[in-house]
């Protein structure tokens, strides 16, 4: 029996920890890493007369799971 296995690409360690110290670069990469989990997570039903039950990414929701996602990055203890 063939298995469907996903292969996750990891984030290097030294991006992390560019991440924790502030870099702005390497921040952007962690983000964009995790940007389509982060929408997924944001999707909200909306009923529409003409189409039904539509999903949305509701960005006010997306926008706190970011800024959730920064906060913790950069309380992230690199040396454990």
């Amino acid at each position: 029996m063939k298995q469907n296995k996903r292969y996750i690409k990891f984030i290097p360690l030294t991006t992390i920890k560019a991440a924790a110290s502030g870099d702005s670069i390497a921040m952007s990469i962690v983000l964009s890493k995790y940007q389509n989990y982060i929408s997924r997570l944001a999707m909200k039903p909306v009923y529409e007369e003409e189409k039904g039950m539509v999903m949305y990414v509701d960005e006010y929701m997306r926008r706190q799971l970011e800024t959730k996602l920064i906060e913790k990055i950069l309380e992230f203890d690199t040396t454990r």
